[in-house]
């Protein structure tokens, strides 16, 4: 089996390549725009898959794959303009959406659940291409086309040891002020909503299952675990590991609501998603591939977090200097302005701060 892979590098990505590596029979191809050795019946291709679309056609023009994986975040009109390319050079289109296209839910969510795109009424949100949105509207694209050998996955948040979120926050953003000693400032209406994390690898088990399987063609499915958590108690989880491992703990201020955070982060991602309860269903995906046991949120967490703080690498082009700025000024803390790259960054964090 030939497998083409658009940014398989990511959370999700590597865990999928190394399982896919195990089947001897499969060639692995993944795109990366920077740098990777080829390993075993891996083979990298350096370019940038996302914006450059000469680069993808000279990959899908030479070869016929069996499987394109596509993990890359488009707006919805660029999927427009290279869908029936990826679907006529491959036997299996496997479209990475995300959970996040669901409507609030007071059910646990199913795939023909409600989506934002169908039921919001805010006209100036649907005006937006917004993450949520665009994976709607390119969803749209596979079920209207003639073609259905396409499978469309929905996760939602996944973590591995270098994503860990807590509500819209990445690593880069609290655990590095909570290892700085700094309070991190979080909202009361996202800290008591219920959310759901699942562990990378699990979604790549998962995944694995569904490729080359002709049952999963014109289908949907959201790969998530079924167990839904309190960001307030995935705090806690946060400290009791942070405590163990450094001796400090895990300070935050809560503040009531996220209006004022709002301010200096994407308002759309904290207004239709954050602030939803999200429970699943994921029995549709369970009754095709019989794979139902997923690593328990504690568990992965405090094995992901301990392995981070063993060797900390911190993804520099995740951190939200206007939020640095806008959580000193609450918690009355200073950063020292060499700490931060960039003249536009500094000048953000004064904004924010002062």
């Amino acid at each position: 089996m030939k497998i083409l892979i658009l940014g398989g590098t990511g959370a999700m990505g590597r865990p999928l390549v190394k399982l896919l590596n195990k089947k001897k029979k499969s060639d692995i191809f993944v795109t990366s725009r920077s740098v990777h050795k080829d390993y075993d019946n891996v083979h990298f291709i350096q370019g940038n898959a996302q914006d450059d679309v000469t680069f993808v056609k000279s990959i899908l023009l030479k070869n016929h794959y069996d499987v394109l994986i596509d993990f890359m975040v488009y707006e919805s009109k660029i999927l427009a303009q290279r869908l029936n390319l990826y679907l006529e050079h491959t036997d299996q289109y496997i479209f990475f959406s995300s959970s996040r296209v669901y409507a609030s839910s007071r059910s646990p969510l199913i795939e023909s659940s409600p989506r934002l795109l169908d039921v919001c009424q805010d006209q100036e949100y649907l005006s937006t291409d917004e993450y949520a949105l665009a994976k709607a509207r390119e969803e749209d694209l596979l079920i209207q086309n003639k073609k259905k050998n396409w499978t469309i996955i929905r996760p939602y948040i996944t973590y591995n040891s270098n994503r860990l979120q807590l509500g819209v926050y990445e690593k880069e953003n609290w655990l590095y002020r909570a290892l700085k000693g700094k309070p991190v400032v979080f909202p009361k209406d996202i800290a008591n909503k219920y959310t759901n994390l699942t562990f990378g690898p699990d979604v790549a088990r998962n995944l694995v299952n569904l490729i080359g399987n002709e049952a999963a063609y014109g289908e949907i499915f959201h790969i998530v675990n079924n167990e839904s958590i309190k960001w307030r108690d995935v705090a806690e989880v946060y400290d009791k590991v942070i405590n163990q491992v450094t001796g400090k703990h895990l300070n935050i201020k809560y503040v009531d609501n996220s209006q004022g955070l709002q301010t200096v982060w994407n308002t759309w991602q904290i207004k239709y998603d954050r602030l939803f309860d999200r429970r699943f269903n994921s029995g549709k995906i369970i009754t095709l591939t019989g794979m139902s046991s997923y690593v328990p949120v504690e568990e992965g967490l405090t094995k992901c977090l301990t392995n981070f703080l063993a060797d900390p690498q911190w993804l520099t082009y995740r951190m939200n200097w206007g939020y640095e700025g806008w959580s000193d000024k609450q918690t009355h803390s200073l950063t020292n302005i060499f700490e931060i790259n960039g003249k536009r960054n500094k000048l953000r964090y004064l904004k924010h701060r002062f």
